[in-house]
């Protein structure tokens, strides 16, 4: 990863911070994004060479804004070579709950977000024919859980949206690999949108039971410097995926009554 410039949603803490701190130690430059510029420069400031690190604050709600990052971003370094799309917001409501607003606020960051920035960029990778973007989904973008309707839906979006991508952009040398992580250690849950659209403010048991950003981190570079098209990560949730897979009515049977808070 040495030299190799790195851009991040969703730096300012996290998977993001972790994924700052690990890529700036092995000699990369970033671009750092996300909407809390304070957090941003705390983050710049773990990183080794903090200096040569751009802090770029940026609204994944905001797409008309994207043109004018990227045009921001390019000179620092000329290109950039990495996009990891890891911005995002949870959600923890019944279906029957959630108003409507809250699944398009979802929908939104999460998915249509992701997707601008990600076109905002690819003009500069097609002229260069080469390039790699890395998208963080969750498991629940392979399969749903309680709690979770409208973020699954913006996380399977995602799915949709990268898988096309990749097989469209492989002949200008453009990898694209989606991280699928379980239960991470981070403050997702605490940001999470309730019914109404209020941030839960606090901790899920299965949250805080989860592994540290910083492995998750780890796994993520090993899977962006093997170019790997999906990874899954995380403890034995990981294996619901192949549950659903060749075995979806035992899925179903266990899904419905799991502890997902």
């Amino acid at each position: 990863m040495k030299n190799k410039v790195v851009w991040i949603t969703g730096a300012s803490s996290g998977i993001g911070e972790a994924l700052a701190v690990h890529l700036s130690q092995s000699g990369a430059k970033l671009i750092l994004s996300a909407r809390r510029e304070n957090e941003l420069r705390r983050v710049q400031k773990s990183c080794t060479n903090s200096e040569t690190h751009l802090i770029l604050p940026l609204d994944l709600a905001n797409p008309e804004t994207f043109p004018i990052a990227v045009q921001r971003a390019i000179p620092l370094y000329g290109h950039v070579d990495i996009l990891i799309n890891n911005g995002g917001i949870s959600q923890r409501a019944l279906a029957k709950d959630t108003l409507p607003a809250v699944d398009r606020k979802l929908i939104e960051i999460n998915y249509l977000g992701t997707a601008a920035l990600t076109k905002a960029l690819l003009p500069g990778m097609i002229e260069r024919q080469a390039g790699h973007i890395v998208v963080i989904t969750s498991l629940v973008g392979k399969f749903g859980t309680p709690m979770r309707s409208g973020y699954a839906a913006s996380k399977h979006a995602l799915h949709g949206f990268f898988d096309s991508l990749r097989a469209e952009v492989y002949a200008d040398g453009i990898a694209v690999t989606i991280v699928c992580p379980g239960f991470v250690k981070t403050n997702i849950s605490f940001n999470a949108l309730t019914a109404g659209g209020t941030p839960q403010n606090k901790m899920d048991d299965a949250q805080a039971n989860g592994i540290s950003p910083e492995k998750c981190a780890r796994k993520i570079i090993r899977a962006v410097k093997t170019r790997k098209r999906e990874v899954y990560i995380g403890g034995k949730e990981r294996y619901a995926v192949y549950l659903k897979r060749f075995l979806p009515g035992l899925f179903n049977r266990i899904i419905r009554t799991a502890k997902v808070t």
